[in-house]
């Protein structure tokens, strides 16, 4: 089993914001990949269920904010039993340019607040992660600008090129031995 975390801030203020890239890529994978239709939890998550080479992947979308996201995260791997190795998180990254995408198999939260929240929950560094560039402009605070909607433009690239390569990282994560 497989476990791949969108991190978002969930209602209709944040949506197409940069700091809900993960929100955006996990939703395009859900919708992209045949999973299931959402489905909303007591427990603090909304999931997505799919069978990919015979081995079930769960999509997660913490519906905490995102500084609460190890919350939900914990819940959901202490009852699926689902090992480190076995999770991905897609979080935005503003050091980075804007469309550039990375993985990494483990690493620090560096200032990502969801990814600390998880790695904290979870007492490990060790959780891949595709961190999506969100890049940086320095005419506003921090928080105003993660929190600032992608420009048309941006949402373009975003659907042609950023979701296909995080894609095809994604595939080789879930395909790669463990």
């Amino acid at each position: 089993m497989h476990l791949i975390i969108g991190l978002w801030n969930p209602g209709k203020d944040y949506e197409k914001t940069r700091h809900n890239a993960g929100f955006i890529l996990i939703n395009s994978l859900q919708e992209k990949w045949n999973f299931e239709d959402w489905k909303d939890s007591k427990f603090k998550w909304t999931i997505s269920e799919w069978i990919y080479q015979w081995e079930k992947i769960i999509l997660l979308k913490p519906i905490t904010y995102m500084n609460l996201s190890g919350e939900s995260v914990s819940l959901l791997v202490n009852f699926y039993k689902i090992p480190k190795e076995n999770i991905l998180m897609l979080s935005d990254d503003l050091d980075m340019e804007f469309g550039k995408v990375r993985f990494r198999e483990k690493g620090s939260h560096w200032w990502q607040r969801g990814i600390k929240s998880i790695t904290e929950h979870l007492g490990t560094n060790e959780i891949a992660r595709i961190k999506i560039g969100i890049g940086r402009d320095e005419r506003y605070t921090v928080s105003d600008w993660v929190l600032s909607r992608f420009t048309e433009i941006e949402l373009q690239a975003f659907e042609k090129d950023i979701i296909q390569e995080s894609k095809q990282k994604i595939d080789s994560w879930l395909t790669e031995e463990k």
